[in-house]
């Protein structure tokens, strides 16, 4: 018992100095806001998801590269036995500190290309938030479709209920034929087998949305709030001023920052660079004394220094390639993104306010004139599938919607102002 008390008393004290709280393993995540927005999932992505984590980590590690590369070289001692007799009566002996030290700005210009690299490392970091994000918010709506789907399934199958229902009265009094019945009754087995694929299909939708916050993957998910986009779509001119910023374009000015600095530092290679040796020695003639030598490197394989600084200046070149057919690129997908989202709200807007009350209109005349015995139950049912031909439509075209101002907002590089 005393062992076992023991035990647990320095795993505790390893994980209290390790940083851990002492009950880690009992902690877990802490549990989704219900109802769950949109926002409140992208904001989610990006403080769980290991990706951003693995990212920040590996931007910490770049942060730490300037100091090693631009650092002097290591000082080297050096024990000498200078002159050793072969009388064996006396030894010339040496202990001498070396240090190399460049005559040129290389090492000024070695942490200018490691700072660059730092900015490249960060803006890498912020396009993974970015991507983070708007695979959560498709999760989101995927998720959002097929429950919103599932209700719209339910509500059909209780009408188609209430139809076989009607049919199989009017064909005990005589009224309508067996094959209204039949007909009535494949359209409620339809549903119920659409239903029972959409059971799994919600469920498959709940472990992309877990995954996409870094959750367990059958961990319940709290009802989605429904998704209102009020915000007008943002004006061209506005939209193309803030793609500067970019990560990806501050990447790729980054790349181009370093690139200048590694000219700089191929061309300091030119220089040469000195060598300082001092320290004390004996003599057996002499006695005590100190020694110093002072050296110079000799960069003279010239072919091999131009080789380098072309190399260098070609790097620069594409970059700078690179960032204009970017600029280019990304103008065009913000372009595309904007007028995506005003395509995606005039078809919704459509559906909601014009067809929608149309179909809407078209289902009590029909359900009116077979109930009297003037229609047939052909015309009930295609009146019904128009109408829920129609709210389907109306959920994809939400969805749509949604999907569009996800990827407008990556287009412009924040979720700020976008999504709510």
């Amino acid at each position: 018992m005393f062992r076992l008390l023991l035990v647990r008393t320095f795993a505790a004290a390893v994980l209290a100095a390790a940083g851990f709280p002492p009950n880690v393993r009992a902690q877990t995540a802490a549990p989704l806001p219900s109802p769950l927005g949109l926002a409140d999932v992208v904001r989610l992505a990006g403080d769980r998801r290991d990706e951003i984590e693995a990212a920040r980590a590996r931007t910490r590690a770049g942060e730490a590269r300037p100091d090693i590369v631009s650092a002097l070289e290591d000082p080297m001692i050096a024990p000498s036995l200078d002159h050793l007799p072969f009388m064996l009566g006396g030894a010339d002996v040496s202990v001498t500190i070396e240090q190399r030290i460049p005559l040129s700005g290389l090492r000024g210009h070695r942490r200018a290309s490691a700072l660059a690299d730092v900015d490249r490392l960060r803006a890498d970091a912020r396009r993974t938030v970015l991507d983070v994000g708007v695979q959560a918010a498709n999760a989101f709506l995927m998720l959002q479709e097929r429950r919103r789907t599932t209700a719209l399934v339910d509500e059909q199958l209780t009408f188609s209920r209430d139809v076989v229902t009607a049919a199989n009265a009017r064909y005990a009094s005589g009224t309508a034929p067996q094959s209204d019945v039949l007909r009535a009754e494949v359209e409620v087995a339809r549903l119920e087998a659409l239903a029972a694929a959409l059971v799994s299909e919600v469920h498959s939708a709940e472990a992309m949305l877990n995954t996409s916050l870094a959750l367990d993957a059958d961990q319940p998910v709290p009802p989605l709030a429904p998704l209102v986009l009020v915000a007008p779509v943002p004006a061209w001119d506005g939209i193309k001023a803030t793609l500067v910023e970019r990560p990806e374009l501050v990447a790729v000015r980054a790349e181009i920052a370093r690139a200048d600095a590694d000219v700089q530092v191929m061309r300091d290679m030119y220089r040469p660079m000195a060598t300082i040796r001092t320290g004390p020695a004996y003599t057996m003639a002499d006695g005590k004394g100190w020694m110093a030598m002072v050296g110079l490197s000799l960069p003279i394989w010239r072919g091999k220094l131009r080789a380098g600084v072309a190399e260098a200046q070609a790097m620069r070149a594409m970059s700078e390639a690179e960032l204009r057919a970017m600029t280019r690129m990304i103008e065009g997908d913000a372009a595309a993104a904007v007028h995506q989202v005003r395509a995606a709200r005039d078809r919704q807007a459509a559906i909601r306010t014009d067809v929608l009350p149309r179909a809407r209109m078209a289902i009590e005349p029909a359900v009116a004139g077979y109930t009297s015995g003037q229609l047939p139950l052909v015309s009930v049912i295609e009146a019904v599938q128009a109408l829920w031909l129609v709210q389907a439509d109306l959920i994809a075209a939400d969805t749509e919607l949604g999907l569009a101002w996800a990827r407008l907002g990556r287009a412009v590089g924040s979720y700020e102002g976008i999504l709510r």
